[in-house]
């Protein structure tokens, strides 16, 4: 009989199954090389770019809400403006755009069914569009910036595409584009080596590494009740979302197989379910509808005048577009709408994408109850539609948490926004990361027959 380490000890599982992991050589030698990579990624972040003004680019994000949640992804390496400012962000902008382009382009949708070949194709043609992009994100952040501060070469030094700015503007922009590609090749090295999705774990790591100087900024502002309130929230907000991540639908499928033995034919039947999540989307809908409520602002912001100057039309779409401006109603209902939109979208294209229906037609399973054919396409359309309302608005919720917040503490949005200890995208991000992982952990640990940590 196998021994269970975990059911002997009388430590909790959670911390037997890590004292598990660690005891093994292979699992030691994954996790201590994704630390180490993490490592690399912190002293990345903490490199500047030269002729940057530190207290005037730490005012500005102070004042900037759209430039907070930018810094999201990067674990303050924007606000410093390092050399890795960007995170990955461009890298998931570009998973988006293939993901939502290969149900449409027929050549892209025959690469997609090539199997494995087909998939690296499509993650190669995912990098090649990441450089465009981060070169003009690169570009896009550094005259955001400026911008904000109201004051030409204030915050950044030759900053432009004229004169003799062209050149340590394209030296910047370049040395942004290289930091991202750099993070995007430690991740995959993370996954290829370590434990867990690397991608992932990196935006993790920036989330989390941004909590003690959010708790104490929090403190100094609010007091120890407002931090209470927020932590509160916090735990509240981890628990619905591991709750509803975790949840799904079994839908009950029966198999009947005929053999031959004897001149005989027998028939067998064996039954098993198919599992519909709650949220099949993860956080992508959330990224993608921030990116969408972010885009008009900062297009606007190249064209605004600046303070003390009559504002013009561009500083009303920035307004319009600021998650705490004046028109801050106008933001998070369309933020909250755009997030259910794009749930709904990318549920139906990603549960297309299975065909389930031609799948158990073709395996010779059926839905007890529910003819083969047109009748089972239409019953598991109407279950993916309900659930895939169901986690649009959990998504929609956990979108809007500021503003659940702001409520709380009895702030302003702005000053709710500056003092969460994460963000709600970047709250639903680490607990996925997190579960991911423990997963993968579990899986490492059952195959050496180990207790897990979720089981």
């Amino acid at each position: 009989m196998i021994q269970r380490p975990g059911r002997q000890s009388g430590l909790p599982k959670l911390f037997q199954a890590a004292l598990d992991s660690l005891q093994h050589p292979d699992l030691r030698r994954k996790l201590l090389f994704t630390f180490g990579i993490l490592i690399i990624f912190r002293l990345l972040a903490m490199i500047p770019l030269p002729g940057v003004n530190p207290d005037a680019l730490r005012d500005v994000f102070e004042a900037n809400a759209v430039l907070g949640m930018l810094d999201t992804f990067s674990g303050g390496a924007m606000e410093r403006l390092g050399l890795v400012a960007m995170g990955v962000y461009p890298y998931i902008t570009a998973s988006i755009v293939m993901t939502l382009l290969v149900p449409i382009i027929p050549r892209l949708q025959m690469i997609a069914k090539e199997g494995e070949e087909g998939r690296n194709k499509i993650n190669r043609y995912t990098h090649y569009l990441m450089v465009p992009l981060a070169m003009l994100q690169g570009y896009g952040q550094l005259m955001l910036i400026n911008r904000t501060s109201g004051i030409e070469g204030d915050v950044i030094e030759h900053v432009g595409l004229t004169g003799s700015d062209l050149l340590p503007t394209a030296a910047m922009v370049l040395t942004l584009t290289a930091g991202t590609v750099l993070l995007v090749w430690l991740g995959e090295l993370i996954t290829e080596r370590g434990i867990g999705n690397g991608i992932s774990i990196i935006i993790f790591a920036g989330i989390v590494a941004d909590m003690p100087d959010n708790i104490g900024r929090a403190h100094l502002t609010i007091g120890n009740d407002g931090v209470a309130l927020l932590i509160l929230l916090f735990i509240v907000i981890a628990f619905f979302i591991v709750f509803v991540m975790e949840a799904f639908r079994r839908i009950p499928v029966q198999y009947s197989r005929s053999t031959f033995r004897g001149g005989r034919v027998y028939r067998q039947s064996g039954g098993t379910h198919i599992p519909l999540r709650v949220n099949a989307t993860g956080m992508i809908p959330l990224i993608f509808a921030m990116s969408v409520m972010v885009f008009p602002g900062t297009i606007a912001s190249y064209f605004m005048n600046g303070p003390g100057a009559d504002p013009n039309f561009a500083n009303r779409i920035y307004d319009l577009f600021n998650s705490s401006g004046d028109w801050w109603w106008f933001y998070w209902g369309g933020y909250f709408l755009l997030v259910i939109g794009f749930t709904l979208f990318y549920a139906t294209i990603m549960f297309q994408q299975q065909n389930l229906p031609e799948m158990l037609q073709k395996q010779g399973g059926f839905i007890p109850g529910i003819r083969p054919g047109k009748p089972t396409a239409d019953y598991l359309n109407g279950v993916q539609s309900r659930l895939a309302w169901g986690g649009a608005i959990f998504l929609g919720l956990v979108a809007i948490m500021p503003l659940v917040a702001m409520a709380l503490v009895g702030t302003s949005i702005n000053t709710t926004q500056n003092l969460m200890i994460m963000s709600s995208a970047g709250i639903l991000i680490a607990v996925g990361v997190v579960l991911d992982t423990m997963r993968q952990m579990e899986a490492q640990l059952l195959m050496r027959h180990y207790e897990g940590f979720i089981k």
